[in-house]
């Protein structure tokens, strides 16, 4: 005889039997009591997801909800229960669910738990304590809070800790702080929780949970331990006062620690092998709170932080997760030095992890601990460099931010030579930030002026047209500036990708390169042809000579072949145009002459419009203006080179030498403006000393490559005070290099879109200047703007800035160098932030009013602190 034919049922389980109880009694009950039973949780579900379309579906929910709203009118509904529950996933759909709010709080009155369980969801989702309903339930949590049932006041500290607002905090504060020191470990380890909510909602209550707060750490119980270190970490990370507090709690936490390591196997606690890790993670996390900037707190903690470093499993990912704690930890607080190799160490071994977010998370941390011990890190640049051949983008890119860190003067030409490689098969979106850092780091460890030359060219043929426009200007600036060999040797370099991109027909992709070759070759032109250029070396990559000096006809017929190539923009055509201009100069034959007058003619009537007045005026340098021609058309003056402004921290900072006479204050200030010493308050302000010491200022600003403030309004200052000369010259308005700005006028000031955000910087005498900041990304966009209210003119108006040496600042020419009465000067500047810091910004305004020169500085530290994400 089976199951069946004995009338058992296996299917037959408690839901079955109490739907045929209800069914029963329904049947059995008079007709005047008998009730519609409400559709169950799981058949509503069921029919929704059956919807076919969007349309389907708020039908349903629109009758169910009309059933539901019904059913609600009735004082005694048996049902409430039920109808809240569905009420509640309808809500979790994105249909309003607002008209179920009182009947939670009805719910959440009544005496059986089944029924406040479901009251107090219903009131973490349904009310916010912008509903003036929100206030009624206060009175209900401070009852649930003195039940006598566990479980009961669990629900009413998870509910207030998910919607106390400051008032209902305040009201329920004292309830809370006493339900901390319970005797029960699940009421205990709840209060908690609702503690840290509260205080988060109301950082003014924190101090009455401190008395009650410490003895949480000599539980046993691991659940209250876990929230108690959670609790005073929140403490600790919002309160300098309270975080001092609990520094003598350090011991308390490296004796939980330790017994957590040393302990044997727990079922209650075992992840993979590993006892409580949650627990463990937790508290690690607090001791780098605790022992960061504080020696004592960190010898305390070395000891314990280096047994969990060697003693942890990482076979499992939740060894992996203790150790990149201990690695943090151990990084921030002033741990030992063989301490911090060892947690280096643990990253490199990280790094060979076949997971992609293990080596994502090593990368990113040895990005972050980089500048704390550089010399541990390097004992891993090889597999670094691995990562950069990872198929992962987020590991390449990582992968290559940490490469640019760790170059130095000892190791440039390897790692240059495994970051061209990087470049020439990265994607488009890593050319541009790798070509421009490869650029700064070359300029900043080159151990020699060639090998600086090669390798920007080797930049510019393998990056393409995805270099910023300042790597042009840039690289002009440093050949302008080399010796007379160096410049013939660029020409060189330059003819050959010239003269490739021009047989090859690849110029499409490389018009940077053009742009520079066409500017190089048309200064140094006659290096290039001439005789004396044979003795250059000259030899490539692979060891073999292949430099062949051009005749003048033949550098002419390639100049042509470009200039008639319709894949060249407008840009590198001007640079050509120019720079074939200019040969006419340094060549010496006749038929040259006359062959690059007929090329220049031709571009008198082109469809362009700049190109067409180009050829016109210079048609007229050979013609009616032949004799200026030879003066106009000479080779420029060396350009000064200037600094990038981002220096190694472990360089020795080269303070400038002492004048002979005696500085002034104010030379002294200009000094830690540049330099970067302690900030200065708003409120330092100097004025300028009277017209007869400025001789002593000029001495003191030489030593400064040229920083006047008495000269009005020159090149933008950048990170050092040095001048910066724009790549606006160059990108925009390709003739000024070759010309020297002959026909062609200022580019005027870009102007920004609406800003993100005002920040005033000063605002005193009569002058305030606001910088109107706009986010993009590691480079926010800053406008300065200066405002006047005086009843005079501000003339010889000079604006400089600095900042950290970890920022990057570039400053374009400002609108004017005289304010006027109730005038504005405007003046653009790029500050770009690889570390995500927050910006300090230091400024120093010079201007003459009614014949008195007037000095001011201040610091502006009140940019926002998501300014760079």
């Amino acid at each position: 005889m089976n199951g069946s034919e004995s009338g058992f049922n296996p299917a037959f389980n408690i839901a079955t039997i109490k739907q045929v109880v209800n069914e029963a009694i329904e049947r059995v009950a008079p007709v005047s009591v008998r009730m519609q039973t409400p559709t169950r949780l799981r058949d509503l579900i069921r029919q929704i997801r059956a919807a076919r379309t969007a349309a389907e579906e708020r039908s349903v929910v629109n009758k169910e909800c009309a059933y539901i709203r019904s059913t609600f009118r009735e004082e005694d509904s048996v049902w409430r229960c039920r109808n809240i529950a569905k009420l509640l996933y309808i809500h979790m759909l994105g249909y309003p669910a607002h008209f179920g709010q009182l009947e939670c709080l009805k719910l959440i009155a009544s005496p059986r738990f089944t029924d406040k369980r479901v009251g107090y969801l219903g009131a973490m989702l349904l009310l916010d304590e912008r509903q003036d309903v929100h206030l009624l339930i206060t009175n209900c949590l401070k009852n649930d809070l003195n039940s006598n049932t566990q479980f009961v006041v669990g629900l009413a500290l998870c509910t207030l800790g998910a919607i106390a607002s400051p008032e209902m905090a305040r009201d329920l504060a004292s309830e809370v702080e006493r339900l901390i020191k319970s005797p029960n470990a699940y009421i205990k380890k709840k209060a908690a929780l609702c503690a840290f909510r509260i205080i988060r909602r109301v950082p003014d209550l924190m101090e009455m949970f401190l008395p009650a707060t410490r003895s949480l750490l000599t539980e046993k119980n691991h659940g209250v331990l876990i929230t108690g270190v959670t609790l005073i970490t929140e403490m600790c990370e919002n309160s300098p006062d309270t975080l001092n507090h609990f520094k003598k709690i350090v011991p308390n936490l490296v004796r939980i620690l330790k017994n957590l390591i040393l302990a044997g196997y727990s079922p209650e606690h075992d992840v993979s092998g590993v006892s409580d890790p949650f627990l463990q993670v937790k508290i690690l996390r607090l001791l780098r709170i605790l022992g960061k900037n504080d020696a004592e707190a960190s010898e305390a903690m070395n000891d314990i932080l280096a047994q969990v470093a060697t003693n942890t499993e990482t076979s499992k990912n939740v060894g992996n997760t203790i150790l990149y704690e201990t690695v943090l930890s151990i990084m921030d607080i002033k741990s030992e030095s063989s301490l911090r190799v060892l947690a280096i160490n643990i990253l490199g071994r990280f790094l060979l992890n076949n997971d992609k977010n293990i080596r994502y998370v090593a990368l990113n941390t040895l990005l972050r601990t980089v500048h704390v011990d550089t010399s541990a890190v390097q004992r891993h640049r090889t597999t670094i460099l691995e990562c950069l051949k990872d198929p992962d983008v987020s590991i390449r890119r990582r992968a290559m931010e940490l490469s640019f860190a760790l170059i130095n003067s000892q190791n440039i030409r390897v790692m240059m030579k495994e970051l061209l490689l990087f470049l020439e098969r990265s994607d488009a979106e890593f050319k541009a930030h790798c070509s421009s850092a490869m650029v700064l780091a070359a300029e900043r460890y080159a151990p020699s002026s060639k090998w600086h030359l090669d390798t920007l060219f080797q930049v510019l043929l393998k990056a393409g047209n995805y270099l910023r426009d300042d790597t042009v200007s840039n690289t002009i600036q440093i050949i302008s500036s080399a010796p007379g060999e160096r410049q013939a040797y660029a020409s060189q370099r330059l003819w050959i990708s010239l003269e490739r991109s021009a047989v090859c027909g690849d110029s499409t992709e490389k018009q940077p390169i053009i742009q520079v070759a066409a500017w190089t070759i048309g200064e140094y032109g006659d290096m290039l042809v001439s005789e004396a250029s044979n003795a250059i070396s000259m030899v490539d990559d692979d060891g073999i000579d292949e430099f062949v000096r051009p005749s003048e006809e033949y550098v002419i017929d390639i100049y042509q072949k470009l200039l008639w190539s319709t894949q060249l923009s407008i840009t590198t055509k001007e640079f050509l145009l120019l720079s074939l201009a200019k040969l006419s100069t340094r060549f010496t034959t006749q038929p040259s002459q006359d062959k690059i007058r007929v090329i220049v003619d031709t571009f008198g009537s082109h469809i362009h419009i700049e190109l067409q007045q180009r050829g016109v005026e210079l048609s007229q340098l050979f013609r009616q203006y032949a004799n200026l021609r030879p003066a106009l058309l000479e080779r420029m003056p060396a350009m000064e080179v200037v600094s990038t402004g981002e220096r190694d921290d472990s360089d020795t900072e080269i303070e400038p030498a002492a004048p002979a006479h005696t500085t002034q204050p104010d030379q002294d200030a200009l000094l830690d403006l540049i330099i970067g010493s302690e900030p200065l308050s708003n409120g330092d302000v100097e004025h300028a000393p009277p017209a007869a010491n400025n001789n002593t200022t000029n001495d003191i600003l030489d030593l400064l490559s040229g920083l006047d403030l008495t000269a009005p309004a020159q090149a933008p200052m950048g990170v050092m005070g040095a001048p910066i000369t724009t790549p606006m010259s160059v990108a925009n308005n390709n003739v000024s290099p070759l010309l020297d700005g002959l026909f062609t006028s200022p580019a005027p000031i870009t102007q920004m879109q609406a800003p993100d955000t005002i920040v005033t910087a000063l605002d005193r005498n009569g002058l305030k200047v606001e910088l109107h900041v706009q986010r993009g990304g590691e480079t926010a966009t800053i406008t300065m703007k200066a405002h006047s209210t005086a009843d005079t003119a501000m003339s010889e108006f000079l604006f400089q800035a600095a900042v950290p040496r970890t920022f990057r600042l570039d400053m374009m020419s400002p609108s004017g160098s005289v304010l006027m009465p109730q005038g504005e000067i405007t003046q653009l500047l790029k500050v770009t932030n690889p570390s995500k810091t927050p910006l300090r910004l230091r400024i120093r305004i010079s201007y003459t009013i009614d014949g008195n020169p007037v000095l001011e500085q201040a610091e502006v530290n009140s940019f926002p602190t998501d300014l760079f994400n």
